[in-house]
This record gives structure tokens, sequence and C-alpha cells, in this order.
């Protein structure tokens, strides 16, 4: 059985910085793209970042030259450090990966999600 665990999320003042992980847990054979969304009350779930196996990342407009996105690939875990955090930034942040647990046995999992709140 595949998880992806959160952690990391809480409660920061505006200006603050919080680091947020995720690790894939179980049996899994290949992780190509590791992704981290967020949604806030009301609104649809957005990408905020990508990273490739390769280590190719990309951003959100909304948070490029804040948000940084990495990745340990022997550990199956990605990671989200966020600078200068905004009250706009503040949603249930969620982990996302499409996991291989066989040659071509291809599933999209999610995690539980994890709060950041952001403070005026």
């Amino acid at each position: 059985q595949v998880q992806l665990v959160e952690s990391g999320g809480g409660l920061v003042q505006a200006g603050g910085s919080l680091r947020l992980s995720c690790t894939a847990t179980g049996k899994i054979f290949n992780i190509n793209v590791m992704n981290w969304y967020r949604q806030a009350p009301g609104k649809q779930r957005d990408l905020v970042a990508s990273i490739t196996s390769g280590g190719f990342s990309s951003y959100a407009d909304s948070v490029k030259g804040r948000f940084t996105i990495s990745r340990d690939n022997a550990k199956n875990a990605v990671y989200l450090q966020m600078n200068n955090l905004k009250p706009e930034d503040t949603a249930v942040y969620i982990c996302n990966a499409p996991i291989a647990v066989a040659p071509q046995d291809l599933s999209n999992y999610w995690g539980q999600g994890t709060q950041v709140t952001v403070s005026s």
C-alpha cells in the first residue's frame, strides 16, 4: 500500500518561513514527477510546484522567487521551502505523485494535506 505522508505545516506570521516534507512509503518501483498543490477554503486545488526525478522544477507564478521545491530520490521524499510567506499563501498543502509500483503499473497518489496559515 503506497502512501504519501506530509509534515511541516503550521501557523506563521507574514514574512516568515516554513518547510514542508512529503515521503512516499510502501512498495515503490519508480516516481518520476512529485508535486505540491494547495487548496484554500472555497477555492480550487492549484498546482504550486513540481520536480522531476532529474531535478527539473517548475513553479506557479504566484510563488516564484519565494518557494523552492527539492527532493531526495533515495528517500522518495519531496520538500517545499516556503519563504517570505504571505496571507494569501494560507491553504491546505497537498503532496501528489504518480507512482509506479511495478513496470507499467502507475497510479496517482495524494497525501492527506497539511495546513499552512499565514497571519498578517
